[in-house]
């Protein structure tokens, strides 16, 4: 979502205009030669304009709605249920409800990016339901995971920005341009795995504990931090630019998105790492 070609759009479409003067005239500087008696200097007016501290406030709304809604869904889910003598889990279907409304806000926000302020709540609220079932599912079957992957989301969160604000980690065109396409093939490769599960077949080294398991598991959280590097540039850059403040809301919603993607992907890679 937050990739340079987004930010040379905004530029070019969202950055703070020109304030002209009534009739679309620009007022003469004072004392400029024969333009007569005027007022004195008159204070610019200077429309809203993204900041990092309106990124943040934000990025804390969304953070909040997306925890209050996946407390929701820890609780809507039903589980461990004994059959047959084995825990099952039951999923919640409106978490699949939320987890198709998550995915349509992403691709409306794809093509309408100012629509942020109101998508990204919406977000929140049905992506956090699903993550609340996902992560009760987990922690039936692996007690106390959820505390751990929260935990250590948190660490690479943090990780991640002192490397950033250190320059230890320099978002150069040749390291986006890496982590856009790992990103896109981790994606696709997501959707063909889906896409097999829907015909009966499955990849089966996504879901089981083995070495080829565990290191892909580790390269998709690896990736998935990296996007935490592009996110922090996107929202530096765009307050330096003086992109529009409606920005804020959309640099808030990619942020929001690695962070559950990242969050989801810990899930896995600990629950491998509890079956070796």
């Amino acid at each position: 979502m937050l990739n340079d070609k987004r930010f040379t759009e905004a530029r070019a479409g969202w950055a703070a205009p020109q304030s002209p003067s009534p009739g679309g005239q620009v007022w003469p500087a004072p004392h400029a030669p024969g333009t007569g008696m005027d007022d004195g200097p008159v204070s610019p007016w200077r429309p809203g304009m993204m900041t990092v501290r309106g990124t943040m406030t934000a990025s804390a709304v969304l953070f909040v709605l997306l925890l209050v809604s996946a407390t929701f869904g820890w609780f809507a889910a039903e589980g461990p249920t004994t059959v047959n003598g084995e825990d099952t889990y039951q999923f919640p279907a409106l978490a699949i409800v939320g987890i198709v409304v998550g995915l349509a806000c992403v691709f409306a926000l794809w093509f309408k990016p100012q629509w942020a302020k109101f998508v990204g709540p919406v977000y929140a609220v049905a992506q956090g339901f699903a993550v609340g079932a996902i992560s009760r599912g987990y922690e039936t079957y692996y007690n106390g995971i959820v505390v751990q992957a929260a935990g250590a989301t948190l660490a690479v969160v943090a990780v991640m920005l002192f490397l950033y604000r250190t320059n230890i980690i320099k978002v150069t065109d040749r390291f986006r341009r890496v982590v856009v396409m790992a990103t896109l093939g981790i994606m696709v490769f997501y959707g063909l795995s889906l896409i097999m599960r829907l015909f009966g077949a499955e990849i089966a080294f996504l879901r089981e504990p083995s070495l080829l398991g565990i290191g892909f598991s580790v390269l998709v959280c690896v990736i998935a931090a990296l996007n935490l590097a592009l996110d922090f540039d996107f929202i530096e850059k765009g307050s330096k630019a003086g992109l529009s403040k409606d920005f804020e809301w959309y640099a808030a919603f990619g942020l929001l998105v690695t962070v559950v993607w990242l969050y989801l992907e810990i899930l896995r890679l600990l629950s491998k790492l509890r079956e070796r």
